[in-house]
């Protein structure tokens, strides 16, 4: 009832305004200077009527629209660009900014000598439009949290699931409103090109040849005519964009490669202690340990970790223990590659590692069950485990996989949560759906910092069981203030 309302509100708007049209035009007298709105609405049906005015209509909307779809591409691309490359970035700016800044009625003399007026306002469209786009994708990409991409290097998303679930919902806010700007900036600009350059069947050329006889009327129906196409156009555009953004699908893997058995290597080619920047002083030939030895890290002239020396036998459980600020949390990204230590060497951190932040780092807009698949990306034991046979459909092994990704999840966590965006979910919750993403993560070595932060203690007894229970050889090394989770995960105290 209430929408009803609103729309006969609208409607009683709008009368009122054609009734003080029709006034102005009755006072006026004189339709060269002022057309009422029955007789546009008459040159806009003899409009509708000519043989060519399809034709007019697709040739404006393909010239606009082709500039605007290539200035969103070219733009994100440059964007993109910008943001991976800083010499990029610094490169395009003087150019952006000249494009931001030269009048539309310069770029439209200058492009009508270089190019002729036949595709003058694709060429408008995409200037006016490509700066915009590039501004609002450098900085949605800039505005893109850190903590969630060192998460996803240490589970090993690919570049893809990255752009999807992480560098798309921090570029989507940007994108919308570029667009909404855009849309109408690219009409404007091309219509006013077509006008200027008098480029032939446009809906700019009818407007001037309206204006040349004086057929007000005329203009006005060619005016309706650019605002409908121009409507229809952005609420098309814009559609599509809401569902793209708003296109939350779980991070499946490719199937066949699981079948084929060649989707994960057995062993990392390259070791996180190389890929921190470690100095390899004395080479440690071990297979069935991890070593840290001689490590140091100081921020700003003050030292954070001094000497640390460190073996851990694969399959072992260690609990660090040290008060805060001790600098637990750089000696695990040390380790894990995401920090570069100042001196010492790490050996034995081949093969895949499964992390429990200090904070959750969860891509908030998706659910508990999405977010651990997305630590499922090297899970090759997870993944057969849950194919079983090469006779299996797409279909089939999705399915499969949510129905066993979402038989663990329950173990620890309320079935009626695993379905709501994990932003939604408390503290403790939370906390959970990171340490099951670490667990099925299908990791040889697992790397806590403070895994049961937040979770009372029926849920840090019931975590910790089912973390024992899943370790099964594999090596945990995790971070700790409490005496109680020693007991809990029975494992081997170290002193930072």
């Amino acid at each position: 009832m209430k929408g009803t309302h609103k729309q006969i509100r609208k409607v009683i708007i709008l009368l009122f305004w054609l009734g003080i049209w029709q006034a102005a035009a009755l006072l006026a007298d004189n339709p060269i200077l002022l057309a009422g709105p029955f007789q546009v609405l008459r040159a806009f049906v003899d409009n509708l009527m000519r043989p060519d005015f399809i034709f007019i209509v697709l040739h404006s909307l393909a010239g606009i629209g082709l500039g605007f779809f290539l200035a969103l591409f070219a733009g994100m691309l440059l964007g993109a660009a910008g943001y991976r490359m800083t010499w990029a970035e610094e490169l395009l700016a003087p150019m952006m900014a000249v494009f931001k800044s030269v009048p539309v009625a310069s770029f439209v003399v200058l492009l009508l000598i270089w190019f002729g007026s036949g595709r003058l306002s694709f060429w408008i469209s995409f200037l006016i439009v490509l700066p915009n786009v590039y501004v609002n994708t450098l900085a949605g990409l800039k505005s893109t949290d850190s903590r969630l991409l060192e998460m996803a290097r240490v589970f090993g998303m690919g570049r893809g699931k990255k752009f999807f679930y992480i560098y798309r919902p921090a570029l989507m806010p940007y994108i919308g409103s570029c667009l909404k700007i855009s849309l109408g900036m690219s009409w404007k600009s091309g219509v006013a090109a077509e006008i200027i350059g008098l480029s032939e069947a446009s809906l700019g050329e009818r407007l001037y040849m309206s204006k040349i006889y004086l057929d007000t009327a005329g203009l006005f129906a060619w005016t309706v005519t650019i605002v409908l196409v121009s409507f229809l156009f952005e609420k098309a555009v814009l559609s599509v964009f809401r569902l793209f953004a708003g296109w939350h699908p779980y991070p499946f893997f490719g199937w066949r490669e699981c079948y084929q058995g060649n989707l994960f290597s057995d062993v990392d080619k390259k070791s996180r202690w190389k890929e921190a920047g470690i100095q390899q002083q004395e080479r440690i030939h071990t297979q069935n340990s991890i070593q840290m030895l001689r490590i140091e890290k100081s921020y700003n002239g003050q030292s954070v970790i001094r000497d640390f020396n460190l073996k851990m036998e694969r399959g072992g459980r260690y609990l660090l223990m040290a008060p805060s600020g001790a600098g637990k949390t750089t000696l695990l990204k040390i380790l894990t590659g995401l920090e570069q230590a100042d001196r010492g060497e790490i050996a034995g951190m081949a093969g895949r590692i499964g992390m429990v932040f200090q904070e959750d780092r969860l891509c908030e807009e998706y659910d508990a069950v999405c977010n651990i698949l997305l630590g499922m990306e090297k899970s090759r034991n997870m993944l057969m485990k849950s194919c079983g046979s090469d006779s299996m459909t797409r279909k089939q092994f999705q399915r499969q996989l949510i129905e066993y990704v979402r038989a663990q999840a329950v173990r620890i966590l309320p079935e009626d949560c695993l379905t709501k965006p994990v932003g939604n979910l408390s503290g403790g919750m939370r906390r959970r759906v990171s340490l099951l993403r670490a667990v099925l993560s299908g990791a040889d070595i697992l790397i806590m910092d403070e895994p049961f932060t937040g979770l009372d203690e029926e849920n840090r007894a019931r975590s910790a069981a089912y973390l024992m229970e899943q370790l099964q050889g594999r090596t945990l090394l995790a971070t700790t203030h409490r005496e109680e989770d020693v007991d809990l995960l029975r494992g081997k105290k170290i002193y930072c």
